[in-house]
């Protein structure tokens, strides 16, 4: 990978990253086909945080945080700065510091396949962060990487200017082109689930509301009477 900062990459517009951050990680992963979460090594550090941001990327060495100091320069209100190694590492690249800078900037949170420290002091200012660990193993500043480039995360391709959205759930990514029609398709499926829930207060089962009893049947499944012990 070519060691280079990215200057000014095209965004996804706020007002649509303000939209799936309502829909949450869950319906929008669901809504696009299951496709774009980074899977179950990252935690939030937070409870109750949901945001959406546009991604400013990373991409460290192992036990070098250089290139995180290089791009908040590069980030902007809206974002969500997502930073990975080329070759895993827990190390503690991401603290308090860095989180003050962020979001003076109006950063949004912090993704990262490494370790954070300041836990404390991250809970307590309310800046948002995922991470695959918490480590108060510090780091150097001697290593080049860039900033702005595609990165991946988790097995997903993650592009400046994609789409990261973040909550309890998880960590998921929506290509930056394909926002609107995420969008569209979570919030179909907003509706649909409405009319279920409400159904459900009703007395309605979810067996039936989605015509599962064919299910069951077709795959060999009978109901039987209790007989006894």
């Amino acid at each position: 990978m070519k060691n280079v900062i990215v200057t000014d990459p095209p965004r996804t517009a706020i007002a649509d990253l303000d939209r799936l951050a309502e829909y949450g990680v869950a319906t929008v992963h669901e809504a696009t086909g299951r496709t774009g979460l980074v899977g179950a090594a990252l935690h939030p550090l937070q409870e109750g945080a949901r945001i959406a941001g546009s991604a400013v990327t990373v991409l460290s060495w192992p036990g070098d945080n250089l290139m995180i100091h290089a791009a908040i320069e590069q980030c902007q209100a809206g974002d969500i700065l997502v930073v990975t190694t080329n070759s895993p590492s827990l190390d503690g690249s991401f603290g308090e510091l860095f989180a003050t800078q962020l979001q003076h900037r109006g950063v949004r949170g912090l993704v990262t396949t490494g370790g954070v420290r300041d836990a404390v002091d991250l809970r307590a200012m309310g800046f948002p962060v995922w991470s695959a660990a918490v480590n108060a193993q510090g780091t150097v500043k001697a290593t080049p990487g860039a900033v702005n480039v595609p990165i991946i995360v988790g097995g997903v391709i993650v592009k400046p200017g994609d789409a990261v959205i973040a909550d309890d759930d998880g960590v998921m990514v929506v290509p930056r082109l394909d926002v609107a029609a995420a969008i569209a398709s979570s919030q179909a499926r907003t509706e649909k689930e409405a009319a279920a829930r409400a159904a459900y207060l009703g007395g309605a089962v979810s067996m039936d509301q989605n015509k599962l009893r064919g299910v069951l049947a077709d795959l060999g499944v009978t109901y039987e009477p209790y007989s006894g012990d």
